[in-house]
């Protein structure tokens, strides 16, 4: 276990016990994104390093801007929980966790400010160039974890990391005004559309059915790449940026 940060962006070095081999020795090329949830940093610091609490990040970066790490790069944090991307499931072993602060939607959801988002791109961009992260596996919480979780959501500022070079982005069509898919419908274009969320990485069975499911998939998709408009629906701003984005991932992969 590291005595030191890893990056030379962290300020405190505050251990967790709360972590264990990557599986298989897996090198982490995914940085996942995280909000606190909590009143402070200062609790949500406390928590994740409380042997009790059984969950952990590799880093935490408070509204200032200060950067602390509780878990070494090299091992396997406890932050992604139950989840799926890109056909995988054990997404703890094959990313690094980081912890934002904020007090989420339960507890007065907030802007991130200035300094706070200066920091997590600089973070990022260190462990990317690091640990040659592509820029398509710099997700949210949210995205591998749709039913269970809403973070960093639809205030964090994906197209200021995306000018950085993290994570897909395009500019979301414009909202028009049509209902879309939702709940309850069915058909081809149903299908069409689990076939592109699924192509992203999100994990969708592949039905012709709107389900429960496919709504808080869709959700997971506004808050991150359209977050106008956080409804569930399947408007055709939601499939215009999808299929954008689409080509967008569609275009690294050919130059990956």
């Amino acid at each position: 276990m590291s005595a030191a940060p890893d990056s030379p962006l962290a300020s405190l070095w505050c251990p967790s016990p709360n972590h264990e081999p990557r599986a298989g020795g897996r090198r982490p090329d995914m940085i996942l994104l995280h909000y606190t949830g909590m009143k402070s940093a200062e609790a949500a610091l406390d928590w994740l390093t409380r042997e009790e609490s059984r969950v952990s990040a590799h880093y935490l970066v408070d509204e200032e801007g200060r950067t602390t790490q509780m878990v070494a790069e090299a091992e396997r944090a406890w932050h992604a929980g139950r989840s799926h991307w890109a056909g995988e499931t054990d997404i703890n072993s094959c990313s690094i966790g980081i912890e934002i602060h904020n007090p989420g939607h339960e507890l007065g959801y907030t802007d991130f400010p200035e300094a706070q988002m200066a920091a997590v791109v600089a973070l990022c961009l260190d462990i990317a160039v690091r640990r040659q992260v592509p820029r398509q596996r710099v997700l949210a919480h949210s995205d591998v974890a749709p039913a269970r979780k809403a973070d960093p959501g639809e205030r964090f500022d994906w197209a200021r990391l995306a000018r950085a070079g993290l994570g897909l982005w395009v500019e979301p069509a414009p909202l028009e005004g049509d209902a879309g898919l939702g709940p309850g419908d069915a058909g081809p274009a149903v299908s069409r559309l689990h076939e592109q969320l699924k192509e992203i990485g999100y994990g969708v069975e592949l039905t012709d059915t709107y389900d429960l499911a496919t709504e808080l998939t869709v959700t997971a998709f506004q808050r991150h790449f359209r977050p106008a408009r956080v409804d569930g629906r399947a408007d055709r701003s939601v499939l215009r940026t999808l299929e954008r984005l689409l080509e967008e991932s569609r275009a690294h992969a050919i130059g990956a």
